[in-house]
């Protein structure tokens, strides 16, 4: 059975100051919860007696049984699968000496925690494996956004960085990309298969501090050439173009 104590603590996650206080967040349903579990410590299980009964190798520190109702109360999902967990957040930070000869994303202030979401799912599907994000993007443990990836946090490592300065410390030894509305077409120009895309804010794009970072401005074309289109992309739809991009010329 649930205590009050406990589902206030699952509560208290759902803000970020919580989270970082208790190094702790929530996942639910069962695809995401077994992915996760195959990374990520698991402090708290609570679940049905046949969900438990069905998967007995996920273990937890506390095991909780509890019924449809009681989870569905503490649920964010309209259809609750029987099953939520509050794991234990990465203690991992940035290993910059593995980024030379790999493809990276840097995130400037991606504020929705659902794009961010949609991003780390992106980064899984083309095998890059570090996101690095300015302070102000989303959480990458934000309830919405784990939930968007889908498992793929079990995969990619997210990063929270000082963007300007992480650029800098670069020291031109890696290239960094970045789409811009002056860049060149991504599918004429020459693309390599290490270094760092910057992808940007949902309303202003990449801002001109980091700008002044990039080495290598790129073009997302419209078609046909000439013709009025949408606006802009959603920044998740933008970079699995580029991603996708990049890998297909490897």
């Amino acid at each position: 059975m649930l205590s009050k104590n406990k589902i206030k603590l699952i509560s208290s996650l759902s803000q970020k100051k919580f989270r970082d206080e208790t190094g702790l967040f929530v996942a639910e349903g069962t695809k995401l919860v077994l992915d996760l579990a195959t990374v990520f410590h698991c402090s708290v299980l609570i679940a049905t007696p046949d969900w438990i009964k069905n998967n007995p190798v996920l273990k937890a520190d506390e095991l909780i049984e509890a019924s449809e109702n009681e989870i569905a109360k503490i649920s964010n999902q309209k259809s609750p699968q029987g099953v939520f967990a509050v794991f234990v957040k990465p203690g991992y930070g940035p290993n910059y000496a593995e980024l030379p000869g790999k493809l990276s994303l840097a995130l400037d202030d991606v504020q929705d925690p659902g794009n961010l979401g949609t991003i780390i799912r992106i980064a899984d599907w083309f095998g890059i494996s570090d996101i690095f994000c300015s302070e102000h993007s989303a959480d990458a443990f934000n309830t919405k956004t784990v939930q968007a990836t889908m498992g793929a946090l079990a995969r990619v490592r997210v990063h929270t960085v000082n963007l300007v300065e992480f650029l800098q410390s670069l020291d031109g030894k890696l290239p960094v990309f970045g789409t811009f509305m002056n860049g060149e077409n991504m599918y004429e120009k020459a693309l390599s298969q290490h270094g760092i895309i910057v992808m940007g804010n949902e309303g202003n794009g990449i801002s001109a501090e980091i700008e002044q970072l990039v080495t290598e401005k790129l073009l997302i074309p419209n078609y046909p050439a000439g013709q009025i289109t949408s606006e802009s992309l959603n920044v998740g739809v933008a970079t699995a173009l580029v991603c996708g991009e990049f890998r297909r010329r490897g």
